[in-house]
């Protein structure tokens, strides 16, 4: 291979002039090149090459440094080069994170609720119980709220669903609805759509039945009723009924969230719990031709809802057993049905009906509720003496007024139907003679059976069927006349109220 003038001159300078020697010689055979120790000049050559290139190396390093502009501008190439790996790494372990933290919310979400919207979030991620309050009830202990959702039969995403506070939003999971009030005016009633009801209901059934309301509580108590909160008043010379105001809407979430918790369960279940047995009360807005349901005020107990009696009851119970101490030191009896408190007494304990007031007025204002001024009531020897509408005078008895007027009722619907007639202020007049036939049963069971069968024989008419069908659909009006009594008429399973003057038990809607 033949070598031109350049690539000699390239090759010295890449080592030495003594090495380019060295290497032709030994190319060309007049060095050998298999030997086991090579002779002390090559040796030499070769580290002279070897010192040769360090020094160009350093040469070269001192010319790059004494140019101080080209040296800041390597050192700053370097360090952007650095930055930019640095911040490729920084973004792809951030990347990494996110994907891992989105992956471990998703599955978060799906086995745990962690946000029920504003306000009631807070205590979710607190779900340690109280293991020895649950076992002191004898109530169900729920780990979280995946096993809530177990034990309630449904899935998390639909425990989730019903729970959620919105305060806005297009749909509602209660239907409301206007009925008249006796002392005038509407009352707004909440009747929970199917799924929350049922919930509501489970509730009920596994969490606050169990627990054991006051014995002077009488109202929605398996195995008590009007008649059974009525008995202790009978034959009495003082009767004072005293009623609670706006007693559902008084009661707020987050008081049924502290009975909950009270109760042994954990911050976030007892959140749950709360939230399905409490609503706000809403505007309906149409904007864009779309409905939107707006709160308007902060959660409470629902008129409405299976649960709201029960829930007070237990947290009446504190005011129950202070009510019972008080009527046992001035010699009175107490019982209370829902918001319907009723003190009586016979003999000089009558006489103390005013130092009894005075205390009632505090400790009701200490637990948090309000006396409704129009409907304390105080009936003395002489008066007629009515709890939640049973006259108890002398026993248990019924206002024979109202009685007479109901069979003078039902006489006429046999005589000429049902057009023009009405019963109390209920819209529909089957439902409203039925409710007072039942409140009748309740305290004269023989009287009241009778009145069922005349009512029902009624009914079996074909042409009051045919009216009744009519109403029931809309297809007939009822007209109200004005001779037509107001009575007592005895819903299944009502939720008390708070507003109606004077009102009976019957009238808890």
């Amino acid at each position: 291979m033949s070598l031109t003038r350049q690539l000699l001159y390239d090759r010295i300078r890449a080592s030495s002039k003594e090495e380019l020697i060295l290497q032709e010689m030994t190319r060309l055979g007049f060095w050998a090149e298999n030997l086991a120790q090579p002779s002390p000049a090559a040796s030499l050559i070769q580290q002279e090459t070897e010192v040769r290139r360090q020094l160009n190396d350093l040469i070269n390093e001192r010319q790059k440094y004494r140019n101080k502009r080209m040296m800041l501008e390597d050192m700053r190439k370097a360090r952007m080069a650095k930055a930019k790996l640095k911040r490729e790494e920084t973004k792809q372990r951030r990347e990494t994170a996110r994907k891992e933290r989105a992956a471990a919310w998703a599955i978060t979400k799906d086995q745990q609720i962690v946000y029920l919207g504003e306000e009631v979030s807070a205590g979710l991620n607190k779900v340690v119980p109280d293991l020895v309050q649950l076992q002191k009830f004898g109530l169900p202990v729920f780990a979280d709220a995946n096993a809530l959702a177990t034990a309630m039969g449904i899935t998390l995403g639909k425990l989730r669903y019903l729970s959620f506070n919105r305060k806005v939003g297009h749909h509602t999971h209660y239907q409301r609805f206007q009925i008249p009030k006796k002392s005038g005016g509407s009352r707004t009633i909440s009747a929970p759509m199917p799924q929350l009801k049922a919930a509501q209901h489970w509730i009920l059934e596994n969490i606050l039945y169990k627990i054991k309301n006051d014995v002077a509580a009488h109202g929605f108590v398996p195995g008590k009723s009007i008649v059974t909160n009525a008995a202790p008043h009978t034959g009495q010379d003082i009767v004072i009924n005293i009623d609670l105001r706006d007693f559902f809407p008084s009661i707020a979430y987050k008081r049924v969230k502290g009975l909950f918790c009270k109760l042994g369960y954990a911050e976030q279940v007892a959140t749950i719990l709360a939230l399905i047995c409490t609503e706000p009360e809403v505007d309906e807005i149409l904007l864009d031709g779309r409905k939107y349901y707006v709160a308007k005020t902060a959660r409470h107990l629902p008129q409405g809802a299976p649960t709201s009696p029960a829930i007070t009851n237990l947290i009446c119970f504190k005011l129950d057993r202070r009510f019972t101490g008080l009527a046992e030191k001035y010699g009175y009896a107490y019982t209370r049905y829902a918001d319907d408190m009723t003190f009586s007494a016979k003999g000089p304990a009558a006489d103390k009906a005013g130092q009894l007031l005075r205390a009632v007025k505090m400790f009701v204002k200490e637990e948090g509720f309000t006396i409704h001024p129009d409907k304390l009531k105080v009936m003395r020897k002489g008066d007629k003496h009515e709890v939640t509408g049973i006259v108890v005078n002398e026993k248990l008895s019924l206002d024979r007024t109202t009685l007479r007027k109901f069979r003078a009722l039902l006489h006429q619907v046999e005589k000429t139907g049902l057009a023009n007639k009405s019963w109390g202020k209920g819209k529909n007049i089957i439902s409203s003679m039925e409710g007072y036939a039942n409140f009748v049963y309740m305290v004269k069971p023989e009287l009241g059976a009778k009145l069922k069968a005349t009512l029902a024989a009624l009914l079996q008419r074909p042409d009051i069927k045919s009216e009744a069908r009519g109403l029931w659909t809309g297809e007939v009006k009822e007209k109200k006349v004005s001779d037509t009594p107001v009575a007592p008429t005895a819903p299944v399973n009502p939720p008390p109220s708070s507003a109606s003057s004077e009102k009976p038990w019957w009238d808890v809607l």
